[in-house]
């Protein structure tokens, strides 16, 4: 991995995709639960989220029980490889799993909070001049929203289709319809700022978020795209931008 040093400067994350085979999928499924304890006792692990996914490329009410995610949060880069590459607990997905894809992360910034702490401090003094840029969003819905936010966001994810610059992109959620996330990565600051200041669809979210108090906690976080292993719908998608 290039530029090693950073990962002390810095938070380094990850974020793993599963994809589950046919005939797998019960087992998939149980993993939101089963893996829970094995996690709590990996050396290095700071935070992490088992995450479930839907069908396009945002938030989406349909789930997709073939597509599993796992981010996590490191003390170092040697701890996140032990666990990545030799892991009781990875040698056991590759078991039921077609293929896995993982991406490693440095944050730029973060504003929010994730179970009541922010998993991604610290982040890098200084932000790159050019380059791919990532992005997690993620929120709890209040229950009194749920209607208002179901009706009106999915229509934002299906923009989502057609971005500019949009390299890649998932829906994800520990818990349907309610705990939600989104993980993106663009060619460059400048086509995620666009998408998100100037789309009309994405600037009426943010104005019923606050109107309507949709999030009872929210979460927004940009990160440098270190490094991707592996493949995601048959493909790397960060192979030619990270080489």
């Amino acid at each position: 991995m290039k530029n090693a040093a950073l990962t002390y400067q810095a938070r380094l994350t990850t974020l793993t995709l599963f994809g589950i085979r046919n005939g797998h999928i019960r087992w998939g499924l149980a993993q939101m639960g089963t893996s829970v304890p094995k996690l709590a006792k990996v050396p290095g692990l700071l935070f992490y989220k088992l995450l479930g996914s839907g069908h396009g490329k945002g938030f989406s009410i349909k789930p997709n029980f073939r597509r599993y995610g796992l981010m996590c949060t490191w003390e170092s880069e040697a701890a996140a490889d032990a666990f990545l590459q030799n892991s009781e607990l990875i040698q056991e997905y590759k078991q039921h799993t077609v293929e896995i894809w993982t991406v490693k992360l440095l944050p730029l910034q973060s504003h929010g909070f994730w179970d009541r702490q922010n998993p991604f401090n610290p982040v890098l003094d200084a932000s790159p001049s050019a380059g791919p840029v990532a992005v997690i969003t993620r929120a709890s819905i209040n229950w009194l929203a749920l209607p208002s936010f179901w009706r009106f966001v999915p229509r934002t994810s299906t923009a989502l289709e057609s971005a500019e610059g949009l390299l890649c992109s998932i829906g994800l959620g520990e818990l349907p319809l309610i705990r939600q996330a989104t993980f993106s990565v663009w060619e460059s600051v400048e086509a995620m700022k666009s998408y998100v200041y100037k789309h009309p669809l994405h600037q009426e979210v943010i104005r019923r978020t606050r109107a309507e108090n949709w999030y009872s906690e929210e979460l927004f976080a940009r990160f440098i795209p270190m490094n991707s292993s592996g493949t995601w719908n048959g493909v790397d998608p960060l192979r030619e931008v990270l080489q």
